[in-house]
């Protein structure tokens, strides 16, 4: 059992672990994280190739990664100008931006732990030439990139895919962990990330793949069960900075740690999947260490990891399960999809 508080440092809070809970009686809803079986393409599917989007918009043919401004954006370069505020307390501005949407592949059928590595790494080049078209856009201070995979956390398409926020902010958590990452290497001359990945390979427990160029594990402090980071072993400050060597392993560890999640219950696991890089504010941010966290919601098999009382009432999260026996089992299960092969 384990009972204690850790810090997170990426993000200056405790994370209470008390793996005495997760076995707590359980009466609240339970949620069906099985997929059914889908086609490779539906006709009223708006990510698929030749179909026309609420836009009016039809989709190309395309046969690999397909990129296009995403027709219902929470920002864009368009956003109409807004009234000022009629209180000095209530500040408020245009949602001036770009919004995007990425799909992987043709195939309304697969997900990113199914795609073949030369797809992944087609994927990821293609992520690079955003961050650095959208980066270089005036007023533009951050590019998020993520994806939402699953109907417990909310996706709109089953087809797989992720989003492109550039927008003239920075998002919340990247900004303190810009801020944790530059006292770090103001007082160590070393990024902080980087020191966690040492951190977490002489310990080991919590390593999920290794190889020379990048690696993934469950942190010390992870906030949900199967919470999972994969990163380059050299400090970037986003993945625009990777050399095509990088690339490649990166995609191969992605893959093997995705497939380890999938593997674990035979299932599709969900997951929210966020790809942490430094602000382009003009600022320096010195330490910043780009890398890939996965948030997976589910702690048990059709159960969700909820967030109430200390998470949204507190601010701090509780995970009811021990980071290194999550660890531990997805270690134990192969990290070949066990979908492979099959048509």
């Amino acid at each position: 059992m384990t009972l204690e508080e850790r810090w997170h440092p990426l993000r200056n809070e405790w994370v209470v672990i008390s793996s005495n809970r997760s076995n707590r009686p359980w009466l609240g809803e339970t949620v069906d994280g099985l997929s059914s079986t889908t086609p490779e393409y539906l006709d009223d599917c708006y990510l698929c190739p030749t179909n026309t989007r609420v836009s009016g918009n039809t989709n190309p043919p395309y046969h690999s990664v397909f990129v296009f401004d995403n027709d219902h954006p929470c920002v864009s370069p368009t956003a109409p100008n807004v009234e000022p505020s009629p209180h000095p307390i209530f500040r408020n501005r245009k949602a001036d931006g770009v919004a995007r949407v990425v799909c992987y592949t043709p195939r309304h059928d697969l997900t990113l732990a199914e795609l073949p590595k030369t797809n992944v790494v087609d994927l990821l080049t293609v992520l690079q030439q955003q961050y650095r078209e959208l980066g270089a856009r005036p007023g533009v201070n951050h590019v998020l990139m993520f994806e939402n995979k699953g109907d417990v956390v909310g996706v709109s398409n089953p087809h797989p895919h992720c989003q492109i926020y550039a927008t003239n902010f920075v998002f919340r958590t990247i900004e303190v962990e810009a801020q944790a990452a530059a006292h770090h290497y103001a007082t160590n001359k070393r990024a902080l990330f980087a020191d966690i990945i040492d951190a977490e390979l002489q310990d080991g427990r919590r390593i999920l793949t290794t190889s020379a160029e990048s690696a993934s594990f469950v942190p010390y402090f992870a906030r949900y069960p199967y919470e999972t980071y994969i990163a380059p072993r050299e400090s970037h400050a986003s993945i625009a900075d990777l050399s095509a060597g990088e690339l490649g392993d990166l995609a191969e560890t992605l893959l093997k740690t995705l497939a380890r999640l999938d593997n674990l219950w035979r299932m599709s696991f969900p997951y929210v999947m966020v790809l942490h890089q430094a602000p382009i504010d003009g600022k320096a941010h010195n330490g910043f260490h780009f890398h890939i966290q996965i948030h997976p919601p589910l702690r048990k098999p059709g159960l969700l990891k909820y967030l109430a009382g200390p998470e949204i009432g507190g601010g701090n999260f509780l995970n009811d399960t021990a980071p290194e026996e999550k660890a531990a089992e997805l270690r134990a299960v192969s990290d070949v999809h066990y979908r492979a092969g099959q048509p």
